[in-house]
């Protein structure tokens, strides 16, 4: 074969492969990629702390007529999530009724109190204390009363009591990250 017929064959062929490299690609694609770090939650927690935790508020034996004991709680709201407060009585009592009373306050501003409850004693049941931010603390006083009319029919009776003090979440709420704006749940 001729030299000149040499080249008219390989002129065409490496045109062909040329042309095929571009068909097929070259590797050299545009391409663009981003990711983000793990995104993470965590749930808290909805904790307290009781200052007399498994202990009683009060004790006194021998009253009489006239004579009122008190005693006081600390409630400290320990988790990391607000909560709404309530302390639940349950009580029994051999007196008359009307004849012992109690009391019950919120003396976290001691020149303020709040009367949380006023009544017979034991007739507390279920009281709302509101909403607490972490870490809040709320001291309570808890007052029992004797009335001075109490009569001899009163002698060596007894009345016991104890509260359960409970924190529940607040309503569900909805956080957008990007703008910290939080909204109620649907």
């Amino acid at each position: 074969m001729s030299v000149l017929t040499s080249k008219k064959v390989l002129v065409p062929l490496a045109t062909a492969a040329v042309a095929g490299a571009l068909a097929v690609g070259s590797g050299a694609d545009f391409s663009s990629t981003s990711g983000n770090t793990a995104s993470t939650v965590t749930a808290g927690t909805l904790t307290q702390s009781n200052s007399k935790a498994n202990a009683s508020i009060l004790n006194l034996s021998n009253m009489k007529p006239g004579d009122s004991v008190y005693g006081q709680v600390t409630i400290t709201n320990t988790g990391s999530l607000g909560s709404l407060f309530s302390v639940t009585e349950t009580a029994t009592s051999g007196f008359t009724a009307g004849t012992l009373t109690e009391k019950i306050e919120d003396v976290t501003n001691a020149t303020a109190p709040v009367t949380v409850y006023s009544g017979n004693f034991g007739g507390a049941g279920t009281k709302q204390l509101g909403t607490w931010a972490a870490a809040e603390a709320h001291s309570y006083r808890v007052t029992v009363t004797l009335l001075s009319s109490a009569t001899n029919a009163e002698q060596g009776k007894t009345a016991s009591t104890a509260f359960a003090w409970n924190g529940t979440q607040t309503s569900p709420t909805v956080t957008n990250f990007d703008t910290n704006a939080v909204t109620a749940a649907p």
